[in-house]
């Protein structure tokens, strides 16, 4: 049975961790994450989601992204900032436009076992206002596992390793 993302209500955001272990070099999975375009492959079809950046995209401190996607059939446009870039360590990804009130989107690679486990922090807080908890609740959380838990078995497909677990104790 396959492991799911964790989602932690803290203050007015929720945090989702995600950590994966992966049978490739540290070096191969960041190159992968380092593509832009690959995120195409790793978020569910039903999200129709592309990059409309023209490649290639040289990732640094300062990048913007944009993404169309569609979430529950409704068409969105989605920019990020590439915060951080520190090559096959990490790097922090933050919506300046997009579905969110805020998503800011840490992702680490630590050499481990001959592999290299992949952790993922989300902060994030859906829309709404006074609603957001009850919109969390009836939607966010529960599209957001499941594009983690997605991600992580197509992963696992790819790179060979676990399909995922949650970060909490």
């Amino acid at each position: 049975m396959m492991n799911q993302p964790s989602v932690e209500r803290v203050g007015k955001i929720w945090r989702l961790t995600m950590s994966q272990w992966l049978n490739q070099p540290r070096e191969e999975l960041f190159a992968f994450f380092a593509d832009a375009t690959n995120l195409e492959k790793i978020t569910p079809d039903l999200l129709n989601f592309r990059v409309v950046t023209p490649g290639p995209i040289s990732m640094a401190p300062g990048t913007l992204i944009d993404y169309k996607l569609k979430v529950r059939g409704v068409p969105i446009r989605w920019r990020t900032l590439i915060e951080t870039w520190e090559p096959y360590a990490k790097f922090t990804d933050e919506q300046l436009k997009g579905p969110y009130k805020r998503w800011h989107h840490t992702h680490t690679f630590t050499e481990e076992n001959g592999g290299t486990r992949c952790n993922d922090l989300v902060e994030y807080a859906p829309p709404g206002g006074p609603l957001a908890p009850l919109i969390n609740k009836l939607v966010v959380q529960r599209d957001v596992e499941k594009i983690f838990a997605y991600r992580a078995k197509v992963l696992a497909e790819m790179f060979g390793g676990e399909q995922g677990q949650s970060t909490n104790p």
